[in-house]
């Protein structure tokens, strides 16, 4: 079992009504997963999209409905609700609840709450794409920005009526994921970071190459960690299945040497070099621009070793601080510290291939001059997270 090793932080879960209000059942889902402790607000409206009962079962707390709800000794719910969060979310947050919001109204609970509030707010825009793009709307939402709410949204797509286009409520991961963040303390603000990430695919022929088992969701994870503490965030990506964090620029490559070039176009700028790609060590010297045809006779390959990508990075003249990647089968410690010495690195990242590759979780094990140290083993956001507060501190002198 995967073990939580982030801190718990506290919400209000605001939900208004719409059709989006199924949503919150999978975003409360996602927030108690990630150690988030998440109190359940709804507005009347809200109720007649999804119940009370389904949003207390999940959570396992009483969910709030009335303002005058008689069970709250005080009759104050709207101020013992929002001094014990540290932040509030309305997701979803329908036109009427922004106007709200815009305008100072607190005729219900979450209402209340909201103008109440001494902690951040954040929503989540979900209507009818007409109803967005609203003059009335589109004012309200440049109120609230300008008041320091957060907007997370909202996304086009295909809406419940059947039309198509903005205001659509951004799925549940991913307001999840930009949740998280908001969390994450930005050490890395005004910092620029350079990251490779996956595997390298190095041709044979036209339909046939040399790669690994690599599935990249380390070096995502680390660059989803790296926006959430303010960096500004390059990923250079071999080939994946995986979706790009939003906010990163990204450049996608196949091989090794195009993977160099694109480090070397980049490196100049950047202030972190991680190199957590799974570069092959070979290429083949003379790669077929035709299929090979099938022989019965044995098949010759003359491979060449490409470029070291992080050696050439850290012994630039003036090199970023660089981080290594090390994924051993066997004697890590042995591996990753020759490795790091052999390349001059001031942080190495050892695992093990059984433990890591194409799974969620890992366990990591950091290598510098002071010695090792393990992050226990959890999910590969939660480790890159605390990877990068680490990171932070070795480049402030902490």
């Amino acid at each position: 079992m995967t073990k939580r090793i982030v801190p718990v932080n506290r919400i209000v879960l605001g939900i208004t009504g719409g059709i989006a209000a199924y949503k919150a059942a999978e975003l409360l889902r996602l927030l108690i997963k990630q150690n988030i402790e998440v109190q359940v607000v709804m507005t009347e409206a809200a109720c007649h999209f999804i119940t009370p009962t389904t949003m207390q079962g999940l959570s396992n707390k009483p969910v709030y409905t009335d303002q005058w709800d008689a069970s709250v000794p005080n009759s104050m719910a709207h101020i013992n609700l929002s001094r014990a969060a540290d932040a509030i979310v309305i997701a979803p947050a329908s036109a009427d609840f922004i106007a709200k919001l815009a305008n100072g109204l607190a005729d219900d609970l979450l209402s209340a709450l909201c103008l109440a509030r001494n902690c951040p707010l954040l929503i989540a825009p979900a209507m009818n794409r007409e109803m967005w793009l609203n003059a009335a709307t589109q004012r309200n939402i440049t109120q609230l920005v300008a008041d320091e709410v957060q907007v997370l949204g909202p996304d086009s797509g295909v809406q419940a009526c059947g039309e198509e286009g903005m205001g659509r409520m951004l799925e549940a991961a991913q307001l999840a994921r930009d949740i998280a963040a908001f969390f994450q303390p930005k050490q890395l603000s005004g910092k620029t970071i350079l990251i490779t990430a996956g595997p390298t695919y190095e041709a044979i022929d036209a339909v046939r190459g040399i790669t690994n088992r690599s599935s990249g969701k380390m070096g995502y994870a680390i660059a989803q960690a790296a926006l959430e503490l303010g960096a500004q965030v390059t990923l250079i990506s071999g080939p994946t299945a995986l979706t790009k964090p939003q906010g990163v620029q990204s450049v996608d490559v196949q091989s090794a040497e195009q993977m160099f070039e694109a480090v070397k176009q980049r490196v100049g700028n950047c202030d972190i070099f991680i190199g957590v790609a799974a570069v092959a060590d070979y290429r083949v010297a003379q790669p077929s621009a035709q299929k090979i045809k099938k022989s019965t006779g044995n098949l010759t390959l003359e491979l060449v070793p490409n470029q070291d990508i992080l050696a050439y990075v850290a012994n630039l003249p003036n090199p970023p601080f660089c981080v290594g990647f090390a994924a051993e089968s066997e004697n890590l410690a042995e591996y990753a510290e020759q490795k790091r010495r052999a390349k001059k690195l001031p942080l190495l990242v050892g695992n093990l291939v059984q433990q890591a590759i194409g799974s969620d979780d890992n366990e990591l094990v950091l290598f510098d001059d002071s010695g090792r140290q393990t992050l226990p083993r959890a999910d590969k956001l939660t480790l890159a997270r605390l990877l990068l507060q680490r990171i932070a501190q070795r480049i402030k002198g902490e």
